[in-house]
């Protein structure tokens, strides 16, 4: 019977022939040996398949573009590690990546879920974020309604965390890490190592989180976990604070509409940021 590796690391990508092969090398370069590479080819139709095929350290999954969350599902699905770390094909990691979070949950046993500090580029100059993205750690639902406080790259979990929580949204074509992390922190800590071990490089054309109308899909997320019952496992502080984030977050979609004419999707937004401002 074969030994399993004790981390799976998954790289979903799209057309990243560019810069995957940064991603794979990064991973490739780790301290710690133990575990598997597995890449999900999401469809690409740019050199990403030849490139793949240079290397034999890796698993790869081919798969009809159906976007990211189907491109992490899937590699979660092939995982054979107890531990998973994802990996954007747009960043990179510092060598004592894994092993830190493995030395983490080596004393940590009872913990679910860590992620790492991380320091970001925006056009190969380095940027500070500001303080509205500040990592936090323990129990952070509130504080990661206005926008993800958990970086994909940066993160690393036991697989049966998806047993509770489920696996991503494969509907959301944006801010489905958003979605996945509400489920998330509503009922587990997430816990940071404060040493930054990852390389978050922003600022190209195709990056997901350059798409307008995000927020149109942080709604969803967020109505989703409301109607979920009861109350989407919520306590009562939490379910009041999602209530308060969605309200405004339907204010500020329904008058962005509104200034462009679309008055019917104005008017949904307003109707919903009614119905659950009475609920409460």
């Amino acid at each position: 019977m074969p030994i399993m590796p004790l981390v799976s690391i998954v790289i979903p990508c799209y057309n990243r022939a560019w810069i995957l092969k940064e991603a794979i090398e990064s991973v490739l370069s780790q301290k710690f040996h133990d575990f598997e590479l597995i890449v999900v080819d999401d469809g690409s139709t740019d050199e990403t398949h030849e490139l793949l095929k240079s290397y034999d350290q890796i698993r790869t999954i081919r798969q009809e573009h159906r976007g990211v969350s189907a491109a992490r599902n899937a590699g979660i699905v092939h995982a054979n590690g107890e531990l998973i770390a994802f990996l954007d094909s747009d960043d990179i990691w510092l060598p004592e990546k894994l092993s830190a979070q493995v030395a983490f949950y080596e004393k940590h046993p009872a913990a679910l879920i860590c992620q790492t500090e991380e320091i970001w580029l925006r056009n190969g100059t380095r940027a500070n974020p500001k303080n509205r993205h500040k990592k936090r750690s323990g129990m952070i639902f509130e504080d990661s309604l206005e926008l993800c406080l958990i970086s994909p790259s940066a993160v690393m979990m036991r697989r049966s965390l998806f047993d509770e929580v489920g696996l991503y949204d494969e509907s959301m074509p944006s801010c489905e890490d958003y979605d996945l992390w509400l489920r998330t922190t509503c009922r587990f800590p997430v816990y940071l190592i404060a040493t930054p071990l990852v390389i978050k490089r922003g600022g190209h054309e195709d990056q997901l989180s350059r798409s307008p109308g995000l927020d149109r899909f942080r709604i969803y997320a967020l109505h989703k976990i409301l109607e979920s019952p009861p109350k989407g496992g919520l306590s009562e502080a939490q379910y009041a604070a999602a209530i308060d984030v969605l309200s405004k977050k339907c204010a500020i979609y329904a008058a962005g509409c509104s200034k462009r004419g679309r008055t019917d999707e104005a008017n949904y937004y307003l109707e919903l940021k009614k119905r659950f401002k009475l609920s409460s």
